[in-house]
């Protein structure tokens, strides 16, 4: 069932949550430059679906194809990966920069793709926890490019707990996307790497967008987004975080006015199907987001089959924030102008 809470924190935040995602690009795009397969992706200004939805314009920021990993997550774990090997490259020696280190995560596909990628540039190694409900497509990706799958557990959230497990044995250091009390240092890092997504998007788009609908597992994009576009366009953009209804992480957990740990059936949703939100994504978006609303798993499939109509082809997770836009958002008058986010590229991409 679907379901939406006006944020009360807005720009106060929540009590006792302090640290907040970063709103300065300035490093990420530094050091992006120096990347040979870093490009922009495209923002496309999608008329008939405006239309469609009944409002004045609809971008979409289109993440198919970053840097050839099919997906947001790229800018994310790999850039902290970067800023590792940044601090101990020798004589320019990049990608023996981390030879000897392993990275170790949990992923629900595309992190794990990136923290991957970014453990194979500089000479390191990655072990990637998955739950056996993740597809293999996703496990051969990772075995192709040099990491260690191991399923673990029927959630997310179990394959976590392994990976923490793995790493307090001292296996490798881990490399979560979600943060909680006493580990925030590198997860603030991979969320820093999302904003390189909204540097582009303010420097693509014409005019401030009016409404910006962001998807969230456990909130690490949409706190970069948010803040970002906070830092650039003030107050002017309604920011929606959307979540599917079998996740609601964010939802219930600006609710009780801290984090909590949500429980649900596993969503189709699979990117999104977080339970626990990053303690610091939250902080920034109790801050920064003006509504929270959950979708349906049909409403997600809906959206990926608009999308595809109009030549956009994504999965359920890489679709949600336009599935919200798609419904009918309260408030949202004819001349809105509508950005959102197609935060990957299909599933046997």
């Amino acid at each position: 069932m679907r379901d939406s809470f006006e944020n009360p924190y807005y720009q106060t935040g929540l009590n006792g949550l302090k640290l907040m995602p970063k709103d300065d690009a300035t490093h990420v795009s530094a050091l992006l430059s120096k990347c040979p397969r870093h490009s922009a992706t495209p923002l496309i200004e999608m008329p008939e679906l405006a239309r469609h939805i009944g409002v004045a314009r609809l971008h979409v920021k289109d993440e198919s194809n970053r840097m050839g990993l099919g997906s947001f997550k790229a800018l994310g774990a790999a850039y902290a990966i970067a800023c590792e090997a940044a601090d101990r490259v020798v004589a320019d020696r990049w990608s023996t920069a981390l030879s000897g280190e392993v990275f170790i995560t949990a992923s629900a596909g595309n992190h794990g793709l990136s923290v991957a990628a970014g453990a194979r540039l500089f000479g390191a190694k990655a072990i990637i926890f998955l739950a056996e409900t993740v597809p293999e497509p996703f496990a051969d990706r990772l075995r192709a490019i040099g990491a260690d799958v191991v399923r673990s557990g029927a959630t997310y959230e179990d394959s976590l707990v392994a990976a923490q497990t793995s790493a307090d044995e001292g296996h490798g250091t881990l490399l979560s996307d979600g943060s909680w009390p006493g580990y925030t240092a590198l997860p603030s890092r991979v969320m820093e790497g999302y904003l390189q997504l909204a540097v582009e998007v303010a420097e693509q788009i014409e005019e401030p967008p009016t409404h910006i609908f962001l998807q969230a597992g456990v909130g690490g994009l949409a706190a970069a987004v948010a803040a970002y576009s906070r830092s650039v366009w003030g107050s002017t953009p309604v920011i929606v975080v959307v979540e599917p209804e079998a996740a609601p992480a964010l939802i219930e957990s600006m609710r009780a006015g801290a984090v909590v740990e949500t429980t649900g059936p596993v969503s189709d949703m699979g990117r999104l199907d977080c339970k626990t939100p990053s303690m610091v994504a939250l902080a920034g978006l109790a801050r920064d987001a003006n509504i929270f609303m959950t979708i349906t798993e049909e409403d997600a499939a809906q959206a990926v089959g608009v999308l595809a109509s109009h030549g956009l082809t994504t999965t359920p997770s890489g679709g949600a924030g336009f599935a919200a836009a798609l419904i009918g958002f309260a408030g949202m008058e004819a001349d809105a102008r509508v950005l959102v986010i197609l935060s990957e590229g299909a599933e046997d991409a």
